[in-house]
């Protein structure tokens, strides 16, 4: 049996903590479940039936409803009785439930199809589910009620919420009928409605885990394809054949038994079943057939049905499937890589339901060549729109860039490591907080410590407010008219406030909710301890304040007045603590050299995160840089891509390295045996080959690891016969500085050290 992963762990906690405090009261209560797709959001479940029932008294069983179309409840059904212990009865509605049993037993779950114990007959009213009608022997609505009247309390599983769990004949039969004592909603995108809680798992936990693909490349690499006598559907199936192929070698070349699928989603217009025709004949040619089990095609509901297990094998021999919108929901065949989109209309939006087909990582893990990473649509339609969502993966990259003419292979040895981070924040953080806080007030970060008093002075002077009295508001005359009592759950009572003080309790969940806002991702339950630490131990740094003597409570005061100011230190922070953040590994398996390196053709970036600038020595047209939460560029690399433009009669090009954690990007082995991803690679017209770090002067203990490890990378690389020059820049007045040698000095030590950037022009 699979183990939990350490953010479904966390998750499982939460479910049963929650379960816990809601069947200690009573009512109809109700935890929307929010996990991405891929998350392992069915496992999750399994494992938290499995737990409940040991870690409470009460009798307890379980109705796990399925919505979608097809036989999604069977599907769920295989999937819990794989991970379950077997003393946990696993039950079909439809087999079990015709008129010999009377109650559902203690601890079992029973499985049932939304779709078909919802449906009435529209003339008589009657239930169309032989289990629901009434009859000689006992139907279902019989057993939950007899359920409920031994004391056996019903949990109530909602797989797959958003899709139609809220109308108004749905919550008919959950109140008027199953009346179960706790209700979860599961989905990627549920539909919140005075949900009674929330537990949210973090898509960045879910990629960093390996559970699903890094990215998603729209139209990779199509305009490398003669199209002057291929109309743009034949384009985009080519493409699509070409990357497969590609695909299904890499895996073969890494050992991997898997066979990639294409799915094909055809229009829901008429068009759509000439498309569908045209399609059949493309793959024909290619001898891609229904015949020979490498095409399925499904267009009912009885196709996936009977035809869903044959592609979940990762081995299977089924490479591609045409399909219509039937699959969007609840579908999960993890071998499925490559999405073909056709036009239907003049804009598309990708959402998770859609692209959520190709998310999933065969395995579940990441492989070392980074292409297997990777999903791809590939599509006809002229504009697309991507849409931004706080809780959608910001995975999809459309903004392309192509490697100039002008690039010669330099084959640099570039290391990777494998990232195993559960995003925890540990005890490394402290400092980088230290130095936003210090930062933002402009205090000397490595002065010696200033009374209370003074340098809450220079606080003050940057709008710290320290006045704490009555930090909180209540409704006061709150006004409900009669006539409008029944409706009081969609509307909004407005009246006055009346400003009180905020209990103890409340500041410390206030106190807390500001740290929750900014962890960018992080897992809260391991972080939030780390962070509240590293906050304590700047205020005794730089305030002089105790947690003792009712420090805590001053600091926690201190904090909630001034939310975004200490949002902002902490949003920076967390930032610049998960860029530097690489888990050490001691298993070498992990570890991988690539001795011939290449700045890869053409490489995609993500419109959200990232924003183009002009520049004429650039590698990459255009040039893509990342942008920070605000939208804003690095002033200082923004500065040094202009210095180098300004410089053509030296520089051939440069290119600037990825930030993310790929094989891809370009990496040097430090002593820890993480990895550090220079900022530059630059050619000068001489032939050398220069490594630049910009980010040099800012985190002392970090630039003396970044710039040993580059200078010992260099010399290694100079005794094989490599021109390689290159180190830490910073900008001093208007000149740009660069340190060269072997055993780190910083600039402030001595800057006679740092040789200025104009020498390397000569």
């Amino acid at each position: 049996m699979k183990t939990l992963l350490p953010y479904q762990e966390e998750k499982v906690d939460q479910l049963i903590k929650r379960t816990k405090d809601f069947l200690s009261e009573k009512g109809h209560e109700t935890i929307v479940f929010q996990a991405p797709t891929g998350a392992g959001k069915t496992f999750m479940a399994t494992k938290y039936i499995e737990e409940i029932v040991k870690e409470i008294d009460d009798d307890l069983c379980f109705l796990w409803i399925s919505i979608g179309k097809g036989d999604l409840h069977k599907q769920s059904l295989k999937a819990v009785k794989r991970e379950i212990s077997n003393e946990m009865e696993c039950s079909l509605l439809e087999d079990e439930f015709f008129g010999s049993r009377k109650t559902i037993n203690q601890n079992e779950i029973v499985f049932a199809s939304w779709q078909k114990i919802k449906l009435k007959d529209k003339a008589t009213g009657e239930w169309k589910a032989v289990v629901m009608k009434d009859k000689e022997e006992i139907n279902f609505i019989e057993v939950l009620e007899n359920t409920r009247n031994i004391n056996r309390k019903i949990i109530l599983i909602i797989d797959e919420s958003h899709a139609g769990a809220k109308t108004k004949e749905s919550l008919e039969i959950i109140d008027e009928i199953i009346k179960p004592e706790l209700q979860i909603d599961m989905s990627a995108t549920p539909i919140i409605n005075n949900s009674d809680s929330r537990i949210v798992v973090d898509p960045t936990d879910v990629i960093e885990a390996g559970m699903i693909k890094k990215e998603v490349i729209i139209n990779k690499d199509i305009d490398e394809i003669p199209n002057d006598d291929i109309d743009s559907q034949e384009l985009i199936m080519l493409s699509a054949f070409n990357k497969r192929e590609e695909l299904a070698e890499r895996y073969r070349n890494q050992h991997i038994n898997v066979n990639p699928l294409v799915l094909i989603q055809l229009p829901n217009s008429n068009a759509g079943e000439d498309l569908r025709m045209e399609i059949e004949n493309f793959l024909r040619d290619r001898n891609i057939t229904e015949e020979n089990g490498k095409l399925a095609i499904w267009l009912s509901d009885d196709k996936i049905n009977n035809e869903y297990e044959k592609l979940l094998p990762n081995d299977g021999s089924v490479e591609y499937l045409i399909f219509k919108q039937a699959i969007d929901t609840g579908w999960d065949c993890p071998r499925a890589q490559i999405l073909v989109r056709f036009r239907e209309t003049k804009s598309i939006i990708f959402e998770i339901q859609t692209v959520g087909r190709i998310l999933r990582m065969p395995e579940a893990k990441h492989y070392f060549d980074d292409e297997l990473n990777t999903a791809y649509v590939y599509t006809n339609i002229k504009s697309i729109e991507v849409k931004k969502e706080t809780y959608n993966p910001n995975i999809i990259k459309s903004c392309k860039a192509k490697r100039r003419e002008v690039y010669k292979p330099i084959k640099l040895r570039s290391f990777y490591r494998q990232r195993i981070d559960y995003g925890d924040v540990t005890s490394a953080y402290t400092p980088i907080f230290c130095h936003y806080f210090a930062e933002y007030f402009m205090i000397p970060e490595d002065d010696v410590l200033q009374d209370f008093y003074t340098n809450m002075e220079k606080l003050k002077r940057f709008g710290i407010n320290e006045n704490f009295d009555k930090m909180d508001s209540i409704i006061k005359n709150g006004k409900i008219e009669s006539e409008v009592i029944d409706t009081i759950l969609s509307d909004k009572i407005d009246g006055e406030t009346v400003d009180v003080g905020m209990s103890e309790i409340d500041l410390q969940y206030a106190f807390e909710q500001i740290i929750k806002d900014n962890l960018n991702g992080l897992a809260p339950r391991r972080s939030v301890p780390t962070v509240k630490t590293a906050i304590f131990f700047a205020m005794k740094k730089y305030l002089n304040l105790n947690t003792a003597r009712g420090g805590i409570i001053y600091i926690q005061n201190l904090v909630v007045k001034n939310r975004n100011i200490f949002s902002i230190i902490l949003d920076d922070s967390i930032k610049k603590y998960k860029e530097y953040k690489e888990v050490s590994l001691t298993n070498k398996d992990n570890e991988k050299w690539n001795n011939e390196w290449e700045i890869e053709e053409t490489r995609n970036y993500n419109p959200q995160t990232c924003t183009e600038i002009k520049s004429k020595l650039s590698l990459y047209e255009p040039l893509y840089v990342s942008v920070d939460s605000k939208g804003k560029v690095n002033e200082l690399e923004k500065e040094f891509i202009q210095y180098l433009d300004e410089h053509n009669d030296y520089i051939e090009w440069f290119w600037e390295n990825g930030a993310e954690h790929m094989e891809k990007n370009f990496g040097i082995k430090v002593d820890n045996k993480k990895t550090f991803q220079p900022d530059f690679i630059v050619m000068f017209k001489d032939g050398r080959i220069g490594i630049f770090d910009t980010k040099g002067g800012m985190f002392k203990s970090d630039d003396k690891i970044k710039s040993n490890a580059l200078q010992r990378y260099i010399i290694e690389e100079r005794n094989k016969g490599k021109n390689i020059i290159g180190g830490l820049v910073i900008k001093n007045w208007n000149h740009f500085r660069v340190f060269m040698k072997d055993g780190y000095i910083p600039f402030d030590n001595n800057p006679d050290e740092w040789e200025y950037f104009d020498n390397l022009l000569k």
